[in-house]
């Protein structure tokens, strides 16, 4: 095992159903010896595949922090065939704050990896999650959304195949889950990734991996937290690890290259002019940026340097200059 500080409270090689905390060691004024408990559950049974599911990488992101716990509440061994690691939220610190970075060291999980062992709370805990849980997996899927200031549809992301077997691996979780849009790397990956994300880490060490963006706004969508929910049952399905006597029919994913985003380049108050999923045009207005606080002044007119779709939006009305107002994406060719 690599050298950390953090210590698990479960077996990860056991077989049954065992619940408890990764204690991250964190001294404080309050808490000479104390620990930070992010929550793990391992369900563990015969022969089978290891799937790892994150959420709360980002602590503002909830419909995968909801959906693993479920899962994790509802499996019990007797149904499963391998190995589940769930882990609703990996950065705690964040998840208990509803914040996008922990509060105590302002960490980015997702920009941290591949950690320090010796570091800051958010620099162990993406240590231990690439050295320690990754190495155990076969596939992992790593759940996000946008967070307090934007809003996305459900939406997978894969990276680029290096091998048959990666691409059958990712078709595999692409068609399982059954998002309505799908969002492709076009470069990347591998295990000579150098990305920063808990996707590089999987990547780094050979396991087959997606992420994916459902909802935000700083809320719960009902509907999205239900069509989570239901693509983590058909993933279980797809590799075997549960067997449903009839699996729902698949509804079909649009599969997408991001072109970019449009960014505000005024402070003011944001009126979007496209949906999400409306086509854009380039050079088409897509919004004005609004200044109420200086009277008889026009607001600022927003166009698109790109063709395709809105596939995420700004939630917050208010925006700075160098604020994202959406993100563009094109079919996938």
């Amino acid at each position: 095992m690599a050298s950390t500080a953090i210590t698990c409270e479960v077996d990860l090689e056991a077989y049954g159903k065992q619940a408890g905390y990764l204690r991250v060691p964190h001294s404080v004024h309050r808490s000479a010896y104390g620990w930070i408990p992010v929550p793990v559950t391992v369900i563990a049974n015969g022969a089978g595949p290891t799937l790892v599911i994150t959420a709360g990488v980002h602590g503002d992101e909830y419909e995968g922090q909801i959906a693993v716990a479920n899962l994790a509440r509802r499996i019990a061994p007797e149904d499963l065939h391998g190995r589940l690691i769930l882990l609703p939220m990996l950065n705690l610190p964040a998840s208990e704050a509803g914040a996008r970075v922990s509060p105590l060291d302002q960490g980015n999980l997702n920009r941290l990896f591949p950690g320090d062992p010796a570091g800051t709370p958010s620099q162990m805990i993406a240590h231990y999650h690439e050295e320690v849980i990754l190495p155990l997996a076969d596939y992992a899927v790593d759940l996000h959304s946008g967070g307090s200031s934007l809003i996305y549809p459900p939406t997978l992301l894969r990276g680029p195949s290096h091998s048959p077997e990666e691409e059958a691996g990712l078709r595999r979780l692409t068609e399982a889950f059954d998002l309505p849009y799908g969002w492709v790397f076009t470069g990347g990956g591998g295990r000579a990734s150098t990305a920063r994300t808990a996707m590089g880490a999987a990547n780094r060490k050979g396991v087959v991996n997606v992420m994916a963006e459902l909802g935000g706004a700083g809320r719960v969508s009902p509907e999205v937290l239900a069509r989570t929910e239901r693509g983590l049952r058909r993933i279980l399905n797809a590799l075997g690890m549960v067997t449903d006597p009839a699996p729902d029919p698949a509804q079909g994913t649009r599969m997408l290259n991001a072109k970019g985003s449009i960014y505000a380049y005024e402070p003011g108050l944001f009126e979007p002019l496209k949906e999400i999923g409306d086509p854009v045009v380039g050079d088409e207005a897509v919004a004005r940026i609004h200044h109420p606080e200086t009277p008889g002044r026009a607001p600022e007119t927003v166009t698109s340097p790109y063709t395709g779709l809105a596939l995420a939006m700004r939630a917050m009305g208010q925006v700075r200059r160098g604020d994202a107002l959406y993100q563009i994406a094109a079919d996938a060719g």
